[in-house]
């Protein structure tokens, strides 16, 4: 997942609309790498940053307890990126948010950290405030990014094709990939949000794993045979633990304020 934050002069804050700034996801993958550009290219009275949070950074956060939600992630993103503006000794006299969860709550918890700032949190304000459809602009550029130009983790994918389509479960595309990538033991690479729903239903229906206590491991086998059966069990565990290393990466999340959105060019 990626947030963004767009910052600009109060007395230009209207020429994004001019721009054509709106509503990232309204735009085509084209319009939205042509205003990305416009970002780029005005640097002089445009500043931008992005939090990334890989998949499995969420979903550690996700099935660990208590559990570390979307929202919560969200928030912190948003605080994150709102303090480096401030630590870069930008004056900062408005704040508007794309809010995620209750506005008034959400609102209550930013200005307890941001006080003598005047915060608006409004849904859809991506398609109503052209700063805050920058800053959406930025995330959904280097998201686009970051998926098109993925490097594996797992180095037997090397080769594995990167049509993933929009990542939502409605894409056929992206169930395309999924019926087409899952592991039977492990499920899907680490490109993968094993928290999402689509995942972990899909998994849950079409594997089941029995877990048995190991017996009597405090002792030591005495007969041949024993001692061969306990063995096969250890390099049995060896073998799957070397094979979980491959999908056993984090990374934490990212606050980046130099990536490029010139997307012509790799992250």
């Amino acid at each position: 997942m990626v947030y963004a934050i767009s910052y600009c002069p109060l007395s230009r804050h209207q020429e994004f609309k001019k721009l054509g700034f709106m509503d990232s996801k309204k735009l085509t993958e084209e319009r939205r790498n042509e205003l990305a550009k416009v970002i780029e290219e005005n640097k002089d009275w445009i500043g931008w940053a992005v939090y990334v949070i890989s998949p499995i950074d969420i979903s550690t956060s996700m099935f660990k307890r208590p559990v570390y939600n979307l929202n919560e992630m969200a928030h912190d993103a948003t605080i994150k990126l709102i303090r480096q503006v401030l630590d870069r000794k930008i004056n900062l006299e408005e704040i508007y948010v794309d809010p995620v969860g209750p506005s008034q709550s959400y609102k209550t918890k930013l200005q307890s950290h941001f006080p003598g700032i005047a915060i608006t949190i409004e849904p859809k304000a991506d398609s109503i405030y052209p700063i805050v459809s920058a800053a959406s602009i930025c995330a959904k550029v280097t998201r686009d990014q970051i998926v098109h130009n993925w490097i594996w983790t797992e180095t037997e994918l090397m080769n594995k094709s990167k049509d993933f389509g929009s990542g939502y479960p409605s894409d056929p595309n992206t169930v395309k990939w999924m019926d087409q990538n899952e592991d039977d033991f492990f499920g899907f690479p680490s490109i993968m949000r094993f928290s999402w729903k689509t995942i972990s239903n899909r998994m849950n229906q079409t594997r089941a794993i029995e877990w048995s206590e190991d017996e009597d491991d405090a002792h030591e086998p005495t007969t041949k045979k024993a001692k061969k059966e306990r063995e096969d069990k250890e390099a049995q565990k060896e073998r799957k633990r070397k094979r979980a290393l491959k999908y056993n990466h984090h990374q934490k999340g990212l606050i980046n304020q130099h990536l490029s959105l010139d997307t012509t060019e790799l992250l």
